[in-house]
């Protein structure tokens, strides 16, 4: 397979074909570097050689009623995390302090629980108004299954983006949850489409899906035409469902990311959680089909230090993507 001119095929407009899909996530290990210069051919195109930082505050911890095999804060997981309530409306304004100083341009507000009650959007909403006013960073809420009128309220205050992950393939959908389907998860991405909300939706990978669960997901996020789309890998906590589940190697991971590019080539493309565990000492070279990553931690493992990554940014001779106020601290 000629990557390179694949991934200007995909630049003219094609939609690669399943035979092709296949072709990426089996590529040879040898001609591993070749595809993820197909891929960076898609990347650059559309965001040369800037990276988008992602912060990650965990609002709400535990206590949540979904039946989520991966997840460490779901009703039957018995792993030991940190529980607590929602956190006050200050506390995430230091958390939104704490990204624009390590030069993140997107802060998220991620919460546990099947959706947000009243209260829990007011905090958000009061908080976000004010993130905008000091910071002006772009907001991503992920409060879990939303409501038409909480959609609104959360676009109102000023909330950019809304993420609601498909996590896998519809087919796959019932092994890892039964709590909630994967049409409750598409309808919570539609309403915040309807209210103006830019759509987050990603994927898991690792969870004992097959290939084709891995191309239909990255298709189905086309189909939502998501604008921001986190790549997850498995990190396997102890006292989940999928305990002890290693599928992944390094190498799979680069093609995954690969294969989301050629797929969504206009999208933001994020290497999200599990990417340390996972990618390990290949991190770098995800950034050649992915232009986005987390940095610090996530809601209950750690991440690597913030050094680590800007020293990795630096060494690719990638740049930053910083924000308006950040543009005039960081760049003066």
């Amino acid at each position: 397979m000629n990557w390179i001119q694949l991934a200007q095929e995909v630049l003219d407009g094609k939609i690669i074909s399943n035979e092709e899909a296949h072709s990426i996530l089996n590529c040879d290990d040898d001609d591993l570097l070749l595809l993820l210069n197909g891929a960076f051919h898609i990347r650059k195109h559309y965001y040369g050689k800037k990276v988008k930082l992602n912060m990650i505050i965990n609002a709400k911890s535990g206590y949540c009623p979904e039946n989520c095999g991966y997840c460490s804060q779901s009703s039957i997981s018995t792993a030991e995390i940190e529980k607590y309530p929602f956190i006050t409306k200050e506390e995430i304004l230091e958390g939104a302090k704490r990204a624009f100083d390590n030069k993140v341009g997107t802060f998220c507000i991620v919460a546990s629980g099947r959706g947000p009650t009243r209260k829990d959007v007011r905090v958000v909403s009061e908080a976000v108004e004010e993130i905008k006013e000091k910071y002006g960073l772009k907001v991503c809420a992920c409060l879990g299954i939303l409501k038409d009128e909480q959609a609104a309220q959360l676009k109102e205050a000023g909330v950019d983006r809304y993420n609601h992950n498909l996590n896998t393939s519809e087919r796959h959908h019932s092994y890892i949850t039964t709590s909630h389907t994967y049409e409750d998860r598409v309808n919570t991405v539609e309403i915040a489409k309807k209210h103006g909300i830019s759509p987050c939706s990603g994927a898991i990978i690792g969870m004992k899906e097959t290939k084709e669960d891995v191309i239909d997901i990255a298709r189905a996020l086309r189909a939502l035409d998501a604008d921001s789309i986190p790549v997850n890998f498995l990190h396997a906590i102890p006292g989940t469902k999928l305990e002890g589940v290693q599928e992944l190697n390094p190498r799979y991971c680069l093609k995954v990311l690969a294969l989301f590019r050629y797929i969504n080539p206009t999208k933001e493309i994020r290497i999200s959680g599990g990417r340390e565990v996972n990618l390990g000492t290949l991190q770098p070279l995800g950034l050649y089909a992915a232009n986005s990553i987390f940095i610090g931690n996530y809601l209950t493992t750690d991440g690597q230090l913030a050094n680590t990554d800007y020293q990795i940014l630096e060494d690719l001779g990638f740049e930053i993507e910083l924000m308006p106020k950040q543009e005039e601290v960081f760049s003066s």
